[in-house]
């Protein structure tokens, strides 16, 4: 497996303001990637780096093996390489959803059909409908098919599924899977953290410039290992208790109630909990 994305030592700052403080990370083929960060964090100006959008100060950035500053026609070849979908929807609401792909498609030295790619993100049954016709998850599919027309190696997914009911949420997710099986590697940004949970293979947490830690969602932050609250109606109410090990306070607790423990749950950390503690409770969108 070879890194897609390779980071060390990078810095941005906005005036006194250091919005990339030393950013050290390494993404690798095939996978698919959630960059976490409150407000301010700095993933933005990150992803804009890696991108090619936004120039850095200092440090090494690698991105499909070139680097993202690169000018001129060499950074145009390797800016045919990858895929981006930002937040906001494309506005060519005066098009066909067949024109709108077919019209990126000429972008680029060898993409994909447009049929084909239409297909892909589900909306066969509205190649031929006007972009403003169609509702929110549809437009969004839209974006990711003019982000993938190109038959990209790495998309960068901005947001995706933001103002989604959840059926649409997961439709997407389902999509996303999919271009993973394919064989892309995905950067996602997202201030769902259920989302980040169902699709990523790894997560990066980053907070004021600095990645505070990248792991598995099970994992981050000691997550794995974490107290488990054990929950349960006693004699004068409600009662919980926080515990390693939930086994054995359920046996001693069956050994007092002898049938059912009553109302009882169990909780352990959820990736939400884990990413607010890491942070210091700040607000996950950016």
């Amino acid at each position: 497996m070879s890194t897609v994305i390779s980071v060390s030592g990078l810095h941005k700052s906005y005036g006194s303001n250091h919005a990339v403080a030393g950013i050290d990370l390494a993404i690798e083929q095939g996978e698919i990637f959630a960059l976490l960060g409150p407000n301010g964090a700095g993933k933005t100006t990150t992803v804009e780096i890696l991108e090619g959008f936004r120039d850095r100060d200092s440090g090494s950035v690698q991105v499909l093996g070139f680097d993202p500053a690169t000018k001129g026609r060499a950074g145009q070849a390797w800016r045919d390489r990858i895929g981006i979908v930002l937040q906001s929807t494309h506005d060519a609401g005066d098009l066909t959803v067949f024109e709108s792909v077919s019209h990126f498609a000429k972008y680029y030295e060898n993409p994909k059909d447009p049929h084909e790619v239409i297909n892909l993100v589900g909306l066969t049954d509205k190649s031929s409908a006007l972009g403003r016709t169609l509702s929110g998850g549809q437009r969004r599919r839209l974006d990711v098919a003019l982000g993938i027309i190109g038959a990209p190696e790495l998309l960068f997914l901005d947001e995706p599924t933001t103002g989604f009911d959840p059926e649409a949420r997961r439709a997407f997710w389902a999509l996303i899977q999919d271009l993973q099986k394919s064989g892309t590697t995905i950067l996602l940004t997202t201030h769902y953290l259920d989302e980040a949970e169902a699709l990523a293979d790894r997560v990066a947490v980053i907070n004021k410039g600095k990645i505070i830690e990248v792991a598995t969602p099970e994992l981050l932050g000691g997550r794995a290992t974490s107290l488990a609250t054990v929950s349960w109606k006693g004699a004068n109410g409600l009662e919980s208790e926080r515990t390693a090990n939930p086994t054995d306070l359920i046996r001693k607790l069956t050994e007092i109630y002898k049938d059912e423990i009553p109302e009882l749950t169990i909780k352990r950390a959820s990736l939400e909990d884990i990413y607010l503690e890491m942070i210091g409770g700040a607000d996950v969108s950016e």
